[in-house]
């Protein structure tokens, strides 16, 4: 039986991806010399060393569910933590409010909240 996910993503800097994943509200678990391990409520990330990664060319990508999207949104902009252009907080058309961040190393962070039943008609 599957019970949980933790993704792994690259970083090219330890420290300031500690930095603004604390300021996010994640707390490490785990700290190793090319492995960082974060956790916000029940949400856990994975990081390994990439020191040569090209932020430009990341692809790296989660989706976080949550069931407090206004509030999180909101907590992120007062705290002057950068949206994603294309990111702002919306109403997509799949039932789920959305928006996202990317991190120092440019991995794409989704949060959603579900709105609807599904797709729209």
């Amino acid at each position: 039986m599957l019970y949980q996910i933790h993704p792994k993503l690259p970083m090219r800097n330890k420290a300031q991806t500690l930095q603004y994943y604390r300021q996010l509200g994640f707390e490490p678990t785990g700290d190793y010399d090319a492995y960082l391990m974060l956790q916000k409520d029940q949400i856990e990330i994975h990081f390994f060393a990439f020191p040569d990664l090209n932020p430009h060319e990341n692809d790296g990508q989660v989706y976080i569910r949550t069931d407090q999207i206004d509030a999180l949104y909101q907590s992120l902009v007062d705290q002057n933590i950068a949206i994603h252009p294309n990111g702002h907080l919306e109403i997509k058309p799949w039932g789920q409010k959305e928006f996202s961040l990317l991190d120092p190393d440019h991995n794409l962070l989704t949060f959603g909240q579900s709105i609807g039943s599904g797709y729209a008609e």
